[in-house]
């Protein structure tokens, strides 16, 4: 059973290897890769269903129990942001085999998309913080390639932003992680938890736990976004919409991880630092969003408020407000991810990124529209889409936990996502038809699928939120509560 655990990492990384010799078979990679998310979703939605029944899971490798062996673990907050990578990437991946041309399918695209999800849920699933940092690279160096396909001069310089600030923070991880080691002496992290809560959070402890929080940032976009808009505005729609869903969540779910699990001891310190980046995160992608007349730097700053949304939640940090913020995590990937293949499927019908050079495209593409007007509704947290309970249950712990400046910039940045997107719908939707009928370039039905399983998915998550409140709470109250998870795992069974 527990070997199962493995599997959303390792099952991407064989099938990334065998496609490297498939080059030339475009439509088999595409259909391979496929396949394999299909069965990573099927052993995630399984194992979550498990941990309900039997508790969080483990897998110690070699045999080593903790703290002395590697170890993966599965409990409810990292399976259900596997689940959600996996459903997410599978959607990418149709879209891509709809839309891709033989030149980038010839580009080793799909091995490499396959080795960035091995990296992102390698992050999710892993125990320690070592192997943490190894997921990372993954994960970057996947990224990295993903970034220059097309090789085009604005891509190769975002690119080089791009790695330079990770290659930065990738070195920053390294040396907390000295640092950590030569504090307590283990980076199994329930075992961290467990030395940090005996020897308590000193000064040098919560000096280290400031630097993780610097490399995290880096990761998620937290405060520290400057490279963000135009490294995720660069690539091809489909890299575009992985990048938007997936790369941020991993650094926060490393904040969500680090700083509820070990570094929880000095709030007043530590999370009020979270909450100011995550005020001024609000701030900043706010204006940025308003700001902008091209389309996919909107969506790239959409991305920055999302983020400093979903801050807020751990700055807040009580019970109803982690709840939320895992609603609004798993919401956030699909609709960040239907976003940008919406823009990106705008782009192609009109051959510019420009809100002044769109118009009246509802008239030529009325199902492209409507699911853009649902995505922005979405993402402003309309009810009863899927953005609505995360943003309600995020409000509610900020009142519990007398946050108010918090909860007015969190709400007030919903009105900035909703009239930056509303400037999209109204500018290149509605008013006169630039393109006519004769003229406009044929938009298949089946380029529009992909999207419309995303479009779905938002109303499924909004509508079976009691279903998934099972699963949500017990990843909130493992977040709330470290005892449970460092007993799951220096107590149980990891074979």
């Amino acid at each position: 059973m527990n070997n199962l655990i493995l599997l959303p990492m390792l099952l991407p990384i064989l099938a990334g290897v065998t496609l490297i010799f498939l080059r030339t078979f475009g439509r088999l990679q595409a259909w391979f890769s496929i396949a394999v998310m299909v069965s990573v979703a099927a052993i995630s939605t399984f194992l979550l269903h498990t941990i309900q029944t039997e508790g969080i899971l483990r897998l110690d490798f070699g045999g080593w129990a903790p703290p002395f062996g590697i170890l993966f673990v599965a409990d409810s907050f990292s399976l259900l942001l596997v689940l959600t990578t996996s459903v997410v990437a599978l959607v990418c991946l149709l879209y891509a085999l709809f839309t891709t041309g033989k030149l980038l399918e010839s580009m080793y695209f799909y091995p490499t998309v396959l080795f960035l999800i091995a990296g992102v849920n390698g992050s999710f699933l892993t125990g320690d913080l070592f192997n943490l940092f190894v997921c990372f690279e993954v994960m970057l160096l996947s990224s990295y390639v993903l970034l220059t396909l097309g090789g085009s001069k604005r891509q190769l310089r975002e690119a080089v932003k791009y790695v330079a600030i990770n290659i930065v923070s990738s070195w920053f991880f390294l040396v907390a992680l000295a640092y950590l080691y030569g504090t307590v002496g283990t980076l199994n992290m329930a075992h961290i938890a467990i030395r940090v809560a005996e020897a308590g959070q000193g000064p040098l402890l919560t000096t280290i736990s400031i630097v993780f929080l610097t490399v995290f940032s880096l990761k998620a976009g937290l405060l520290l976004y400057f490279w963000l808009p135009g490294s995720y505005s660069t690539p091809p729609t489909v890299v575009s919409a992985l990048f938007g869903a997936l790369l941020t969540k991993v650094g926060i779910y490393a904040l969500f991880r680090v700083f509820s699990l070990i570094f929880n001891h000095h709030p007043d310190i530590t999370h009020t630092i979270i909450g100011v980046m995550a005020a001024l995160t609000l701030i900043g992608g706010s204006l940025g969003a308003i700001a902008y007349n091209d389309i996919r730097k909107i969506a790239a700053y959409n991305i920055v408020i999302s983020v400093g949304f979903l801050l807020v939640g751990l700055a807040v940090f009580t019970p109803e407000a982690i709840e939320g913020a895992v609603y609004y995590l798993i919401h956030d990937m699909v609709a960040k991810a239907l976003l940008f293949l919406l823009i990106g499927t705008m782009i192609s019908m009109t051959d510019t990124t420009q809100l002044s050079q769109m118009s009246g495209l509802m008239k030529n593409y009325p199902l492209l529209g409507w699911s853009f007007f649902i995505a922005m509704l979405s993402l402003a947290g309309i009810p009863p889409l899927s953005g609505f309970i995360g943003k309600v249950l995020i409000s509610q712990g900020a009142i519990a936990g007398g946050n108010y400046v918090l909860l007015a910039l969190a709400l007030l940045s919903s009105l900035f996502v909703l009239y930056s997107l509303l400037r999209i719908f109204k500018s290149s939707f509605w008013g006169e038809t630039i393109i006519s009928k004769e003229d406009q370039v044929p938009l298949q039905n089946r380029f529009l699928v992909p999207t419309l399983i995303l479009v779905l998915l938002t109303f499924g998550i909004g509508f079976g939120t009691e279903s998934l409140s099972v699963y949500v709470t017990d990843a909130a109250d493992t977040l709330m509560n470290p005892d449970v998870y460092t007993d799951a795992i220096l107590e149980g069974d990891g074979q």
